[in-house]
Parts: structure tokens; C-alpha cells; sequence
């Protein structure tokens, strides 16, 4: 016999391979040692690599505002709400990938789950974007009538377009954070690395595209 193993020993493997995945969902490299006990040159390469991977990540988001200079040019309004509405997208995209990250993790799911929890993230998609939508569109409504801001005599059209636009980017939220894990589980890598600022930064990008999309559909002839 070479040894026992202890209830201390697994303890101390399970706390380890949490604080692995904890340290990956806050987009960083696993430092694979105590935090004090990291040099300060391994701590700034193991967090620098994720922070510029998410960095050129959100350059696109620059792209995809330049790319509707037009429509925020005449509508200055618009653009108010950008943080507002893609921010939205990526705290559920963060939700839905920490939930399904974890029950992959504790094999409360597997891969052939995965069209279970599309169906599921989808209909919660559509409920929380819907029920956010509806705080964001009498809150601009309420805003007008208090007169504490001017939206101008189309701000109707500017609320039901903030409304719809949060449907579809909480629902593609939801979706992405919920199917990249299950992405990441079948190419042989850690769900983990699928992590909330990786899934934000997708859906920052997405959104813009998805609500200024929507705006052109809603307030053509009008603001635009």
C-alpha cells in the first residue's frame, strides 16, 4: 500500500479546480497558485492575454458604430441608449453562461441537453428582454411627461424601439452565454473559457447591430 487519501485531500483537489473556473469565468488565465504567491510579471501575462483578446473583441463595437454614423448623426438620440440596451444583452449572456457553465461542471447536463436548454433560454429570453423592455419604455416615457429630459415628439416610436430592440438582444444574450459552453464542451475545451467578459464582449457587437437594425425598421420616416 503507497498511501491513503484523506477527505482533506479531496478537499483541497475540489477547492483548487473551483478557483480554476472561477478564475477563468472573470476572464483571466488560472493562476494554478495563491494569489500572493504569483509574481507580478506572471500575474500581468496571464490577465494581460485575456484583457487584449477581449480588447480587439470590442474594437468591433467601434466598427459597428461607425458603421451606423448615418442614423446616430440624425438621431443623437440614439445613441443615448446604446449602454442602456447592449449592456442588457451581456448581463444575460454572463447569466446564462455562469448557470450552464455550473451545471455542466456538477454534470447536471451534458451535450445532448443542449437543445433542451435553446428551448428553455430562448423562452427566458424572450420573457426577460420583453420585461425589460417594458421598465426601459416607461422609464422614457415618464422621463418626457416628468420633463426631465426631451425625446423630442416621436418619443413613442423612441421608446416602443428600445423595447423591442432589448427583446432581441437579451434574447440573443441568453442564447449565445447558454450555447458556447456546450460549443466549447464538443471541440474538447473548458466551458469555462466561454467566460461572462468573452460572452459580453460577443453580444456588446451583436446588440448594436440588432438595435439599430430595429431603429431603422421603427423610426424610418420619422427620426430617420
Amino acid at each position: 500500500m503507497l498511501g491513503i487519501v484523506t477527505v482533506d485531500d479531496m478537499l483541497d483537489v475540489a477547492q483548487a479546480e473551483a478557483t480554476e473556473d472561477i478564475q477563468k469565468l472573470g476572464g483571466s488565465e488560472a493562476l494554478d497558485a495563491p494569489y500572493t504567491q504569483v509574481g507580478l510579471w506572471d500575474m500581468i501575462r496571464k490577465r494581460g492575454g485575456w484583457l487584449s483578446a477581449l480588447f480587439l473583441g470590442e474594437m468591433l463595437t467601434a466598427t459597428a458604430m461607425s458603421f451606423f454614423e448615418g442614423e446616430i448623426a440624425k438621431a443623437v438620440v440614439l445613441a443615448l441608449f446604446v449602454p442602456l440596451v447592449i449592456s442588457s444583452g451581456g448581463n444575460s449572456g454572463s447569466q446564462a453562461a455562469s448557470l450552464i457553465i455550473r451545471a455542466l461542471a456538477l454534470r447536471e447536463l451534458n451535450l445532448r441537453d443542449w437543445f433542451r436548454v435553446f428551448r428553455r433560454e430562448l423562452i427566458s429570453g424572450l420573457a426577460l428582454g420583453f420585461m425589460l423592455g417594458v421598465i426601459g419604455f416607461f422609464r422614457i416615457v415618464l422621463w418626457q411627461h416628468l420633463h426631465l429630459t426631451n425625446y423630442g415628439p416621436h418619443y413613442l416610436l423612441l421608446a416602443f424601439t428600445v423595447w423591442a430592440s432589448l427583446i432581441g438582444v437579451v434574447m440573443f444574450g441568453t442564447l449565445a452565454g447558454s450555447m458556447l459552453p456546450f460549443i466549447l464542451r464538443g471541440l474538447g475545451f473548458d466551458p469555462a473559457a466561454s467566460s461572462a467578459p468573452f460572452v459580453a464582449t460577443l453580444v456588446d457587437v451583436t446588440g448594436l447591430c440588432i438595435y439599430f437594425s430595429v431603429a431603422l425598421l421603427i423610426l424610418h420616416g420619422t427620426l430617420l
